[in-house]
């Protein structure tokens, strides 16, 4: 079972947003709470606060929707910074001139699954039962190979020297 939050919208620009969400991606949820509690990126606030309403929407669904969920083994699946609409502005230049730049915006969101105790996750096979499941691969049969020359190159003829 995978458990979403979205953060849209958001005035950061997605480049910087995703240098956090690296960080968390992939490591248990207490592990990526104590990250984003000592990152210094101003981003890491908002994605702590996406972290947390991500882990509240998967214990809601645990509690009131009777799924059974061990908050303890979730852990972050997915954490993506996709770009936003973004703003123009003008800045004033020199002599009636004007320098254009854009802000950015993002939208992040953090997608969590739960991992049972060996570390697999939830509702994947096992690699024994993957293997037993595929038919064996039939060899392909070797095709004939064709020795090509090789590409003959083109003698270069010398620049007339400039009279003086």
């Amino acid at each position: 079972m995978e458990f979403r939050a979205e953060a849209r919208y958001m005035r950061v620009s997605p480049q910087k947003a995703r240098l956090v969400l690296n960080l968390i991606k992939g490591r248990r949820v207490e592990e990526a709470r104590n990250t984003l509690a000592f990152t210094k990126k101003r981003v890491a606030a908002t994605v702590g606060k996406l972290l947390q309403s991500a882990i509240d929407n998967a214990n809601f669904l645990s509690t009131e929707k009777g799924l059974d969920v061990d908050l303890d083994n979730l852990y972050v699946k997915q954490a993506v910074a996709n770009d936003g609409p973004r703003m123009k502005r003008i800045r004033p230049a020199p002599m009636g001139r004007a320098y254009h730049y854009v802000r950015r915006i993002a939208h992040l969101e953090i997608v969590l699954a739960e991992k049972n105790r060996n570390g697999v996750p939830v509702g994947t096979a096992t690699a024994a039962g993957e293997k037993a499941a595929k038919p064996a691969a039939h060899p392909k049969p070797k095709a004939k190979a064709k020795a090509k020359a090789p590409a003959k190159k083109k003698a270069v003829g010398k620049k007339a020297t400039a009279k003086k």
